[in-house]
């Protein structure tokens, strides 16, 4: 966060006063409201071009990659993402850095007159107020339109049809791979989940699409038919030719939507998905600018050269080493165990895990199984945490002969792991599980002195 302690206060005001408002773990679906909001604002998001990043896993480190190529290209970039790891003002970028806190304050203060007639509105008619994401949607959009950006990545928060960020005009819509996820809000099924996705393409718009499961991409295809959309699918009309381990991260070659090839490229990230999102992330850009011709070889190398991925195994700690990632459902944890798999050669890893009450916590501790020597389980931070006697049952089962550590909380459970890693070498410990659990862990390596963050 920038700035001084008074500008850090305003910051630490706006979240506060936006935690008075129903969370956004419960998300409604509606989006008039939201937009009812934004015209009394002067409908900010309208004032700039917006690529919207939707899907269930890879939607972070997507939108990172594709604002930093823009940056990189020469444009004044904003992003907006959610959830924040540590800092509130992580969700707002401009130019890969979080806004300043005062200029968010001020932002959030020439929105509560808006805010006040359109609560009093819902109120009248029945309904809840604006919740704390359809107000943060277009405090983001406000700040955007402040700036002013050239151009904003704008991730979708949950779903995508009703999702507060769809009141936006996005000319390209992009959407990582699609799960299963949130099922109780979006659907049991990946059509049901995809058929909400989807709604985020607009009129004329270009669609962007990860390789998908082939119920998702009928539903893609669907809504894309429906508003005269073009659709440009990776493995087919893109693709990752080539995919290999660099120190540090990947090297890739890849054919883009002008069907060059590029020269290779190298994505300080670890594992397969990440080089698959890097691909992603060069065909958006390359459809917002039109796809008749590549990017330049210096836009690639500035953008990726200084691509970061918070939270997506990020080392926070080297005495022991101590790596942290926010995977939080079977897919993303069958991909994180992946990457560790290639990218690392510990003799034997302790897994720190939590998990939120609302997800397949069984599914995630098996596709853990693989790589976990020892699983040390921890409650989030959380009223929706797992308990966890629940999840020490759930991982006795899923990851049989392995030893199982229960903690009261993430700095019982790290000091634990943490001794235990640095009785012997090649050892390290993983904290995994949770975005919550991820910026607890981070906060926490910083407060200890420790980290390497």
């Amino acid at each position: 966060m920038s700035g001084g302690p008074f500008e850090d206060a305003a910051a630490e005001r706006v979240y506060a006063e936006l935690l008075e408002r129903v969370g956004e773990a419960n998300p409604r679906p509606r989006i008039d409201p939201v937009r009812r909001l934004a015209e009394l604002a002067g409908s900010p998001q309208l004032s700039y071009p917006v690529i919207q990043v939707a899907g269930t896993n890879g939607k972070t480190s997507t939108s990172r990659a594709i604002a930093s190529l823009l940056q990189a290209h020469g444009l004044r970039t904003g992003l907006f993402t959610s959830p924040h790891l540590v800092d509130f003002t992580e969700r707002f970028q401009l130019d890969g850095e979080p806004v300043d806190s005062a200029v968010l304050g001020s932002a959030w203060d020439e929105l509560k007159l808006p805010l006040e007639v359109v609560d009093a509105e819902l109120e009248a008619a029945g309904h809840g107020r604006i919740t704390f994401f359809e107000a943060l949607a277009v405090l983001a959009f406000a700040v955007f339109a402040d700036a002013p950006v050239e151009v904003a990545v704008i991730e979708v928060g949950m779903g995508g049809e009703w999702d507060a960020t769809n009141i936006v005009d996005a000319q390209v819509a992009v959407f990582t791979p699609i799960g299963l996820d949130h099922t109780a809000i979006l659907g049991h099924d990946i059509a049901t989940i995809a058929r909400t996705k989807a709604g985020i393409i607009k009129d004329g718009a270009t669609v962007v699409t990860a390789e998908q499961d082939a119920d998702a991409l009928a539903e893609i295809a669907d809504a894309a038919a429906r508003h005269g959309a073009e659709v440009r699918v990776q493995g087919r009309d893109f693709a990752l030719l080539e995919d290999r381990l660099a120190v540090g991260g990947r090297q890739i070659e890849m054919i883009g939507l002008s069907r060059q090839s590029y020269d290779p490229i190298f994505v300080p990230l670890f594992g397969r998905h990440q080089s698959e999102n890097a691909v992603l992330a060069v065909a958006a850009v390359e459809a917002f600018f039109g796809a008749d011709r590549p990017l330049p070889g210096e836009v690639l190398d500035s953008g990726f050269g200084s691509l970061t991925s918070p939270g997506r195994l990020q080392l926070i700690g080297t005495d022991p080493i101590v790596y942290v990632d926010a995977a939080h459902n079977p897919h993303g944890a069958a991909a994180l165990v992946d990457a560790v798999t290639e990218s690392f050669s510990f003799a034997e890893l302790a897994v720190v895990v939590g998990v939120l009450a609302d997800k397949d916590a069984a599914g995630l501790l098996a596709a853990l199984a693989p790589i976990a020597h020892r699983v040390t389980v921890t409650p989030v931070d959380s009223p929706r945490s797992t308990p966890s006697s629940d999840l020490r049952a759930l991982a006795e089962e899923e990851i049989p002969a392995t030893p199982v550590e229960v903690a009261e909380s993430l700095p019982e459970a790290l000091d634990e792991a943490r001794a235990w890693a640095a009785r012997a070498e090649g050892r390290a410990v993983l904290v995994v599980g949770s975005v919550l659990l991820a910026g607890e862990a981070i906060a926490f390596a910083r407060a200890e002195g420790w980290s390497a963050a």
